[in-house]
């Protein structure tokens, strides 16, 4: 243990010293387990690995430009099982981040992830990562992880849809497991209040500042009614827009409103940028823990304010809080596998 505490404050003292310089390596030094991270992980072993992944991406949001965000969410939920949280019961203490759990189909050993609340009728895109996991095993079998491979299709997705781009560190392992309990508890639901919110993004190691940028990616996809049911209350407060409120109660009062869905940004709903954070402060967030970021908290209004006058800001801090979320509970070294199937384990 004193050897590892002496690693881990040597690779902070270096990590300040060339902070101007390029990351090339994330190193996490979480209790007895060293997290390493980095970039061009697959440049001499698998250098197709990358322009594979983009190809299949490409191609899946070019026949439905709502996949970027769909393949966005698939690891943002991946990520937010992590065993940091302080919410997990000691049995969930064995899972981790970023490990591809939720790609996992059930077994008669476990329950997986896709059944979760806030995953079921929710989650889709599963059969791009098939595809790209299926092409990637024939050319280079054994060698690209589920995991990474949903992290980079993170970032290509935003970059398509016209957002930020950014390095993706690689050399995540997969799970060897997965729990529908643990989804259900950290994931925040699209209810949440700013403090429920705040809480949530701080159990698995994100900041505050961290939950307002990446809050941002509602910047595209969809909704059902049913997520945004107490949005057509008109229960909001004085920041509520009728016009807007109007056209959600339309949508939704069809006889099968359960299923119909909303675009999150009306303006622009299939392009990443910051419209999102304009659209809050027009009273135009179509969950209510997204207009609650103005409604609720002095803070992160300021936030939204500062990302909606400044794009740029808001990439620079995506890109980043997204490096971040990636890094969360990584399995590496001899923890987890690489995957033969993303669906199973091997």
């Amino acid at each position: 243990m004193a050897k590892h505490l002496v690693f881990c404050l040597v690779m902070l003292k270096l990590s300040i010293a060339f902070a101007n310089v390029p990351n090339t390596l994330n190193e996490t030094c979480l209790d007895d387990i060293d997290i390493v991270l980095q970039i061009n992980l697959y440049k001499n072993s698998c250098p197709e690995a990358e322009p594979i992944i983009f190809s299949w991406v490409q191609n899946a949001v070019s026949e439905d430009s709502r996949m970027a965000a769909s393949l966005l969410r698939l690891h943002f939920h991946d990520c937010f099982v992590n065993a940091s949280s302080q919410s997990f019961t000691p049995e969930m203490w064995v899972l981790q981040g970023c490990d591809a759990s939720v790609l996992l189909d059930d077994t008669e050993d476990f329950i997986g992830e896709k059944t979760a609340p806030p995953n079921l009728n929710s989650l889709r895109g599963f059969e791009v990562i098939d595809a790209i996991k299926a092409e990637l095993e024939s050319v280079c079998p054994g060698i690209v992880s589920c995991a990474d491979i949903l992290a980079t299709v993170a970032r290509d997705s935003v970059v398509l849809a016209g957002g930020p781009s950014w390095e993706v560190e690689m050399g995540r392992k997969d799970s060897l497991d997965a729990s529908k309990a643990a989804a259900t508890n950290n994931i925040p639901g699209p209810n949440s209040t700013v403090p429920t919110l705040v809480a949530k993004f701080r159990n698995v190691g994100l900041s505050f500042n961290d939950m307002v940028a990446l809050s941002g990616a509602h910047t595209m996809g969809m909704a059902r009614c049913s997520t945004f049911s107490s949005r057509l209350q008109g229960s909001n407060g004085p920041d509520i827009n009728l016009d807007f409120l109007e056209t959600l109660q339309h949508l939704c009062s069809e006889s099968d409103s359960n299923t119909r869905l909303a675009h999150l940004d009306l303006a622009t709903p299939a392009t990443f940028d910051n419209q999102y954070y304009v659209n809050l402060l027009s009273g135009e967030g179509l969950l209510p823990s997204d207009q609650a970021l103005v409604t609720q908290d002095y803070q992160t209004r300021q936030l939204v304010l500062s990302y909606a006058e400044d794009p740029l800001a808001f990439f620079e801090d995506f890109k980043n809080s997204m490096l971040k979320m990636g890094s969360l509970g990584a399995l590496t070294g001899n923890e987890g596998e690489i995957r033969r199937n993303c669906r199973i384990v091997n």
